[in-house]
């Protein structure tokens, strides 16, 4: 894990190809079914990019959409061999929608083979597919055909300094140490504190939470008004605000407040401004944070750090 957050730079300097007999419709709007890990990336392009007109399915079937016929399908799965996804392309096919598929090799890729479907190959590095992000942002550059965006991503891989990230994040580990950490982010940078705290989850092995402004300001901080009776309820969790200069005034206002509020009341808060010249150079920046300190995380309570037992587990139980 350690070597894959050091060089998760050099991703970026990977050229994606798209495989296929004929090109991918020219399309303005996309679906990516994809889960876990693999539709991660979709999130994050999504959220420092809202011009894309990108909806995210993580489940089977296909979405309820009313304009269907003019997106293109396309189905993410880092192995593979991810069931829901698997069946969202196969239902998207069966509708006559465009289809496309992003994956290191498994049922999907022989599925797109068969159907003569574009296709995108990841490389096959063996690492986790939350942490191949780079890999999967570029994939759908390429896929959706945004070259700026593309180009954009590529010089990443000289402008990212996983190495120098890493204090940053030991530092941020000590701070959280027998703590649950609960991730605050405004509403457009939803899917950076969604990552966060899978990267708590899978990496470090704890519980972690996240939620968003303004409508954490309507329900949730209310579960944190504590009196003596409750004040054991909230004692495990520290709060870390993913503050960004570039958001709404009005939810950088709603968010100090809101973090003065949970102090007074002697809950714990940690700020984390997202920092780049860009929306994209900002979140894998902050990104990069999550991966040291969860990493740092897990060497405290001694987990393992890269595999995910729980989740294999799970498939072989369930039969996928």
């Amino acid at each position: 894990m350690e070597e894959a957050i050091k060089n998760f730079h050099t991703q970026f300097a990977w050229t994606p190809k798209i495989v296929a007999e004929v090109k991918p419709p020219r399309m303005h709007k996309f679906v990516v079914g994809g889960m876990g890990g693999s539709h991660l990336a979709a999130g994050l392009l999504a959220g420092s990019k809202p011009e894309l007109d990108i909806f995210i399915h993580s489940d089977y079937g296909l979405p309820a959409l009313s304009d269907a016929k003019e997106r293109l399908y396309i189905a993410s799965s880092y192995s593979g061999n991810t069931e829901e996804t698997i069946d969202f392309a196969q239902d998207a096919l069966k509708s006559g929608y465009a289809v496309a598929t992003i994956s290191v090799g498994g049922k999907l890729l022989e599925f797109a083979k068969r159907n003569n479907l574009p296709r995108i190959i990841l490389p096959d590095t063996k690492i986790q597919p939350r942490s191949a992000l780079g890999f999967s942002i570029l994939a759908l550059a390429r896929i959706i055909g945004d070259e700026e965006l593309l180009a954009e991503l590529l010089a990443f891989s000289v402008k990212l300094q996983p190495s120098a990230l890493e204090k940053n994040g030991s530092e941020l580990a000590k701070t959280l140490a027998g703590k649950v950490p609960v991730i605050y982010a405004s509403t457009r940078n939803q899917s950076i504190a969604y990552n966060w705290k899978i990267k708590f989850n899978e990496t470090g092995k704890i519980p972690a939470f996240y939620n968003v402004f303004p409508e954490i300001n309507h329900n949730e901080m209310t579960g944190f008004d504590v009196i003596s009776q409750t004040r054991k309820l909230s004692a495990p969790f520290h709060f870390i605000f993913l503050t960004d200069s570039a958001d709404n005034p009005q939810i950088q206002k709603r968010m100090k407040v809101c973090e003065k509020l949970y102090e007074d009341r002697g809950l714990l808060v940690t700020e984390a401004p997202l920092v780049g010249d860009t929306a994209l150079l900002k979140v894998f920046t902050s990104l990069l944070v999550a991966d040291w300190t969860a990493l740092h995380l897990s060497r405290h309570y001694g987990t393992e750090a890269e595999q995910v037992p729980m989740v294999e587990q799970f498939k072989k139980l369930v039969g996928s």
